[in-house]
């Protein structure tokens, strides 16, 4: 991964780690990597970011623990090249990602498209909060049954999923929504739906 560059692995994976982990713009990196002797121009730092990125996120799936049967899903809005884009999210109750999926729409056929995109890559859960959303809610019922029909005749007996409506109870990724949104900040936001994904 890291053969024929002119830097250290450690140096690569640091700055990247810093970029993506903390609310650091691409200047405020240089900066600090100066401090420690190291003389690198921010754009070096930008082409790491996103040369090694998909492969580091790709790796992490790997090993990423398998995520808990609560989720909280909702969605909020990011401005991608101008243009607010809604972001729709699910954590589960540790407040490990569990899927986000960008739409142009705040629609019932976007909601099924992640409840989808989740249930693809996780098991059902055992309970969905949503904030009261009827849209979600029809969502994840229809998500479910299908999910359900998938699955052979003997693990039939599988109980839907129970769904909780309450705006207080989805506070946890509420607050977690902040946290995103402070980190595109100092990014300046997405400047295409692929760099947003």
């Amino acid at each position: 991964m890291f053969k024929g560059r002119h830097f250290d692995r450690s140096v690569i994976l640091l700055c990247v780690r810093w970029y993506l982990a903390y609310g650091l713009s691409l200047r405020n990196l240089e900066e600090m990597i100066l401090e420690r002797g190291i003389r690198l121009d921010h754009s070096t730092i930008h082409r790491w970011v996103m040369h090694f990125t998909p492969q580091l996120l790709e790796a992490f799936n790997h090993r990423k623990r398998s995520v808990l049967g609560k989720w909280h899903m909702d969605e909020t809005y990011i401005k991608v090249r101008g243009e607010w884009l809604y972001l729709y999210r699910a954590i589960d109750k540790a407040g490990a990602t569990v899927e986000f999926h960008f739409s142009k729409t705040r629609d019932l056929s976007a909601a099924k498209r992640f409840m989808r995109k989740a249930l693809s890559r996780h098991e059902r859960p055992a309970q969905v909060t949503i904030d009261g959303s009827q849209t979600n809610r029809t969502a994840i019922l229809e998500a479910d049954v299908e999910a359900r029909l998938k699955v052979t005749v003997a693990d039939i007996a599988e109980v839907p999923t129970k769904i909780r409506n309450s705006k207080y109870m989805n506070n946890r990724i509420e607050q977690d929504h902040r946290r995103i949104k402070r980190r595109v900040g100092p990014m300046l936001g997405f400047k295409s739906a692929s760099c947003a994904d």
